[in-house]
C-alpha cells in the first residue's frame, strides 16, 4: 500500500507542482499560514478515499463498497501532493452523536466524545489499533511536506448531552439549547472569567482534545463557530496548546459578515477579538463573492482585512474561503467559468488558498439519494440527510470527483504561477487597478522588481470593454502572458481589449 514506482515519484517531483513550496517542511504549520504559504484542502475522511462501487453515492457495506478510512486514505496522498496542497484540514474525526441524529451515519459535527476517534474511520483490515491508523496518515502526510489541522467541533451530540447534562446550557425544564437550526448538536456551558473556566470540566475536557491531537502529530485546529464561544476560553486554550506544542496553529471559523450569536443563549465573540485572542487567521469575507455582482465590494473587502491584520503584534492571514463545506458549490452558482475565477483569485490574492475535497475534480454534490429514505441506517435518522450542493457529511457517501478534469488543469496553471513568482504573492503588495468598468476586476501584486497583473470579468454572460493603465510598464521589460492573451494591445502603458464573459488574463512583467 505504501509502496510508489520510482517513476511516478519521479514525475511526482519533477514535473508536478508539488514543489511549489516545497521549503516549507522544516516550518511550522502556524509560520506556512501567517506568510501566506499554505495551500489548504479540505477533507471528509468518511469519503476522501470511499470506495461506491455500483455508482449510486452511498456506500453499500453489504455489498462489499468500503468507506474513507486512516488507512485507504493514505493512497490519495500522492494525488493531493501532486496539486500542489501542502496544508489538510481535516473535517472531525472524534465519535458522532446516533441520537436526534442527521443523516445515516451522523454529522460529523455532532460531537459525543471528546478523546475518543470516530470508529467509522477505522480499516478493519488492519492490525494497528484505530490510534496507530490516524498516527499513520498524519506520520504519512508529513512524509510528503503536508501539514494536518483537525476540526474542532463547537457543539455537542444529543447523545453527550444525555451522558453529561452538566457540559450544556439549560432552561428551567432541564433541556438543552438548540444553536440556531442544528438540531442534531445542543450548547456548551462555558465559562467566561478566568478563574470559573480554568476548573470547568467542558475546559478540560477541550484540553484532552488537543492534547489528544497534538499526540497524533496534527500540527493546527480549525475551530468551528469560534464566534460561539469568549475570548477568555480562547485565549487560555491557545495558550495551553502552544505550551504542548510550538508553533501549533489556530484557525477560526468567523468572518465580517457574522454579527450575531448563533443563539441568545450564547456569546458572540467578532473576529477581532478571536485573533486577539491568539488566532492566527479566520476566514475572511470571500464567500460573499456569490453575492457581488460588481467587484468594488471585493476590492473594499481586501483593502479593509489588510489594514486589520497589521494591527496585531504577530502575524495574522486568512484563507480563500470562496467555497467551503459550509457552501453551495460554485459550479452551481456559475458553473465551470466561475469556478476558475476562483482558482485563478485564490492562487494570487494576499491569503492562503483553500479548496475542498471535490470542487477541483468538478464535484457539484448533487446526491441522487439526498433526502430519501434510507435503506440501511447507522443513527435514529431513517433518511439520508443532505445539504444539497455541499459536499455530504452526514451519511457514508461516495468519494467527492467527477470525470472532467477541466478545474484540475486551471488550478495546476494556477499554482505554477504561484511557484514562480511565490515572493510577489507570498510578500508583495496588493494595488487595485483603476478601470473604466466596475464589473472588471484587475489588481497588480508587486515585489522586488516583479510584477503579476490579473483582469477578470465578473460578468459570466457579456463581454466587457476595458482599459486599464499598468504603471510599472516599459518596452524594455519582459511581459509574459500566463492566460489568455490573443488580442491584446498594450500601448503607452495602457491596456486595451474586449475581456469575454468570466474571462481571466493573467500577465507578468519583469524588470
Amino acid at each position: 500500500m505504501f509502496k510508489r514506482s520510482i517513476m511516478l515519484f519521479f514525475a511526482l517531483t519533477v514535473f508536478g507542482c508539488n514543489n511549489a513550496f516545497a521549503d516549507n517542511t522544516q516550518k511550522t504549520a502556524r509560520e506556512m499560514f501567517q506568510n501566506n504559504e499554505a495551500v489548504i484542502y479540505s477533507i471528509n475522511l468518511r469519503s476522501f478515499n470511499a470506495d461506491d462501487k455500483n455508482g449510486n453515492g452511498i456506500i453499500d457495506f453489504s455489498k462489499g463498497e468500503t468507506s474513507g478510512s486512516f488507512i485507504n486514505a493514505i493512497d490519495r496522498l500522492d494525488e493531493i501532493k501532486s496539486l500542489g496542497i501542502n496544508m489538510l484540514h481535516i473535517l472531525p474525526i472524534t465519535q458522532t452523536g446516533k441520537i436526534k441524529a442527521l443523516g445515516t451515519a451522523g454529522s460529523l459535527y455532532a460531537l459525543s466524545d471528546f478523546t475518543s476517534l470516530n470508529l467509522q474511520l477505522s480499516d478493519e483490515n488492519s492490525e494497528l489499533s484505530l490510534r496507530e491508523q490516524a498516527k499513520t496518515f498524519i506520520n504519512e502526510c508529513h512524509k510528503r511536506g503536508i501539514k494536518v489541522i483537525i476540526d474542532l467541533p463547537s457543539c455537542g451530540a444529543y447523545d453527550l448531552f444525555l451522558n453529561r447534562p452538566d457540559l450544556f446550557v439549560l432552561d428551567g425544564d432541564g433541556n438543552a439549547y438548540t444553536p440556531a437550526d442544528w438540531v442534531d448538536v445542543r450548547l456548551f456551558k462555558v465559562p467566561d472569567t478566568k478563574e470559573e473556566l480554568l476548573k470547568s470540566d467542558i475546559f478540560v475536557l477541550h484540553k484532552l482534545f488537543i492534547k489528544n491531537m497534538i499526540n497524533l502529530g496534527a500540527d493546527g485546529i480549525r475551530a468551528d463557530v469560534a464566534t460561539i464561544k469568549p475570548y477568555i476560553f480562547w485565549k487560555e486554550l491557545i495558550e495551553y496548546a502552544r505550551s504542548q506544542k510550538e508553533g501549533f496553529m489556530f484557525l477560526a471559523e468567523a468572518s465580517e459578515a457574522w454579527t450575531k450569536p448563533a443563539t441568545d443563549k450564547g456569546y458572540f465573540t467578532d473576529y477581532k477579538k478571536l485573533l486577539e485572542a491568539g488566532f492566527d487567521g479566520y476566514y475572511g469575507n470571500y464567500f460573499e463573492l456569490k453575492n457581488w455582482e460588481t467587484f468594488d465590494k471585493l476590492t473594499n473587502s481586501i483593502e479593509k482585512e489588510n489594514k486589520i491584520l497589521k494591527k496585531y503584534p504577530e502575524k495574522k492571514s486568512v484563507i480563500g474561503s470562496f467555497e467551503t463545506h459550509d457552501e453551495v458549490s460554485p459550479l452551481i452558482i456559475g458553473g465551470e467559468n466561475f469556478s476558475k475565477m476562483i482558482i485563478w483569485l485564490n492562487a494570487t490574492l494576499p491569503l492562503n488558498p483553500y479548496y475542498v475535497d471535490g470542487f477541483l475534480q468538478a464535484d457539484d454534490y448533487l446526491y441522487d439519494y439526498a433526502n430519501k429514505k434510507a435503506s440501511e441506517t447507522y443513527t435514529d435518522d431513517e433518511y439520508y440527510y443532505v445539504h444539497q450542493g455541499q459536499i455530504d457529511i452526514f451519511n457514508f457517501s461516495r468519494k467527492p470527483g467527477s470525470d472532467t478534469n477541466v478545474l484540475i488543469t486551471e488550478h495546476k496553471k494556477a499554482m505554477s504561477l504561484r511557484k514562480n513568482f511565490k515572493d510577489v504573492i507570498t510578500k508583495g503588495k496588493f494595488i487595485p487597478l483603476k478601470t473604466n468598468n466596475n464589473k472588471i476586476f484587475a489588481f497588480q501584486r508587486s515585489y522586488n522588481n516583479k510584477y503579476v497583473y490579473i483582469i477578470i470579468n465578473r460578468d459570466l454572460v457579456n463581454s466587457e470593454d476595458v482599459k486599464i493603465r499598468i504603471n510599472n510598464f516599459n518596452k524594455k521589460y519582459k511581459l509574459t502572458y500566463i492566460n489568455n492573451k490573443e488580442n491584446r494591445l498594450i500601448n503607452k502603458r495602457t491596456v486595451l481589449f474586449k475581456i469575454k464573459p468570466a474571462e481571466i488574463i493573467v500577465f507578468t512583467i519583469e524588470k
